[in-house]
C-alpha cells in the first residue's frame, strides 16, 4: 500500500504526554511531548537527574511511562518489549561480550534475529568496514583499545540495519583527543547512513559539535528544542544561556525599551527575552565572543574594566576583567590576531552589542 501524501513528513518517533514516576510522588519526566524526525540526530543534553536518560530508557523499553504513550510511525509502542522495538543501542560501557571476538560480539544481533550465516558474514564485515575496523574481526576486546571498543559498539548497534540508534553517552569514557575524534566519526557515519541517531550526553561541546536539534532538559522538562546554531546564539531562557557554552552575566533591574539597569544608574540596552516588567530584578547574558574590547571609551553600551588575567588557549585569548563591585567578572575572547595583547592591571572598556545581550528573568 503506498504510503499517505503527509507520511514522509510525519516524525518517525512521538512523545506524547509521557510522564515517569519511580516513586510515586517526584516526576523523573514531567510533561514531554517531543517529535524526532526521520533522519536527524537529536542529542538529549543535560545535567544529572534532568531526565534525560529516563527518556531515552523509555524510548528503548528499558523503562515504562507512568502516563502518556510513545508512538514509532504513527503507532503505540509504550508495552511493546525492547527486543521487539529493533532499536539498536550504544552504551558508554560499551556492553562487549568478553569471551566473544569482534566479529562474534558484532554479528550477536544477527545471530539471535536467525539470519542465515552468509548473509549474516556479509552485514558484519560491511559493519566493520563502516566503523573502520576491517581485520580485527578476529581480536578480543580486552585486545583493543577504547575508541576500537566503542566503534565495535556502534558496528553491532548498525550491523541489522535499524531504523533508529540509541547511545546513552557512549563517548564518556574515552579522553578528551579520542572524544573529539569519534564526534567527527559519528557525525559523518549519520551523514552516511542517514539513520536516525538519538544522543544524550551531558557535555554541551558535544552536543553542539554533532546534533542536527538539541533538547535540553532540566528538572524533567525539555527547557529549548532547537537547531544548535539557534540555540547557541539565542537561548530561551536563563538556564539553557547558562548551560550551553560560556556566558557573561550582568545583573541589575529591567529598565525600560529593553534595557538592564546595573549599580551606578548606567543602562546598557538589551533584547528582552523573559526579564519581565520595569524594575523587575534581570540578568544579561552575552557570549565571551561577542563582547569587544577597546582601550578606551568607544560608544555606548560599555563599561571600565580593568583585566583580572589572560590565559592562552592556542586559537585564543581568555581575558577576565573585573567590573564594578557588584558584578561577577566578564569572560571575554579575542581572536589571536597578532596585536598587542592586554596584559594584567590594564584599563579597558567592554562593549556589549544590544543584538547580543540577552535578558532573562533570574
Amino acid at each position: 500500500m503506498p504510503a499517505s501524501p503527509g507520511a514522509a513528513h510525519e516524525p518517525l518517533v512521538r512523545f506524547v504526554g509521557v510522564q515517569k514516576t519511580y516513586d510515586g510522588v517526584h516526576l523523573v519526566v514531567r510533561q514531554l511531548d517531543l517529535d524526532i524526525h526521520r533522519g536527524e540526530f537529536l542529542t538529549l543534553l543535560g545535567p544529572s537527574g534532568s531526565g534525560k536518560t529516563t527518556a531515552l530508557m523509555m524510548l528503548a523499553g528499558f523503562e515504562s511511562p507512568t502516563a502518556g504513550e510513545v508512538l514509532l510511525d504513527g503507532k503505540p509502542i509504550t508495552r511493546t518489549p525492547p527486543h521487539q522495538r529493533q532499536f539498536g543501542m550504544v552504551f558508554q560501557n560499551y556492553a562487549l561480550f568478553p569471551h566473544l571476538t569482534v566479529g562474534e560480539n558484532v554479528a550477536y544481533p544477527l545471530t539471535v534475529r536467525k539470519i542465515a550465516g552468509d548473509e549474516r558474514a556479509r552485514r558484519v564485515q560491511r559493519a566493520l568496514e563502516m566503523v573502520r575496523l576491517t581485520g580485527m574481526a578476529q581480536r578480543y576486546p580486552s585486545q583493543l583499545s577504547g575508541g576500537q571498543q566503542q566503534r565495535v559498539a556502534l558496528a553491532r548497534a548498525l550491523v541489522f540495519e535499524p531504523q533508529l540508534v540509541l547511545m546513552d553517552e557512549p563517548l564518556g569514557a574515552l579522553d578528551k583527543q579520542l572524544r573529539e575524534h569519534m564526534q567527527i566519526e559519528l557525525k559523518e557515519l549519520h551523514r552516511q547512513l542517514g539513520v536516525t541517531f538519538v544522543f544524550v550526553t551531558h557535555d554541551q561541546d558535544e552536543a553542539l559539535t554533532m546534533s542536527d536539534r538539541v533538547a535540553v532538559f532540566n528538572d524533567g522538562v525539555i527547557q529549548q528544542l532547537d537547531r544548535v546554531e539557534t540555540m547557541y546564539e539565542r537561548p530561551a531562557n536563563r538556564f539553557v544561556a547558562g548551560f550551553i557554552g560560556d556566558s557573561t552575566v550582568l545583573e541589575g533591574k529591567r529598565g525600560q525599551n529593553g534595557a538592564i539597569e546595573i549599580a551606578g544608574g548606567q543602562a546598557l540596552a538589551g533584547t528582552p527575552v523573559d526579564a519581565g516588567s520595569a524594575g523587575a530584578a534581570v540578568h544579561a547574558c552575552i557570549r565571551p565572543e561577542r563582547i569587544v574590547l577597546h582601550g578606551h571609551l568607544n560608544g555606548a553600551n560599555t563599561l571600565p574594566a580593568q583585566v583580572a588575567s589572560v590565559i592562552y588557549y592556542g586559537d585564543h585569548l581568555r581575558l577576565m576583567c573585573t567590573l564594578a563591585a557588584t558584578q561577577s567578572p566578564a569572560t571575554v575572547k579575542l581572536p589571536l590576531s597578532g596585536g598587542a595583547a592586554p596584559r594584567v592591571g590594564d584599563a579597558v572598556w567592554l562593549e556589549f552589542p544590544e543584538a547580543y545581550l540577552r535578558l532573562y528573568q533570574p
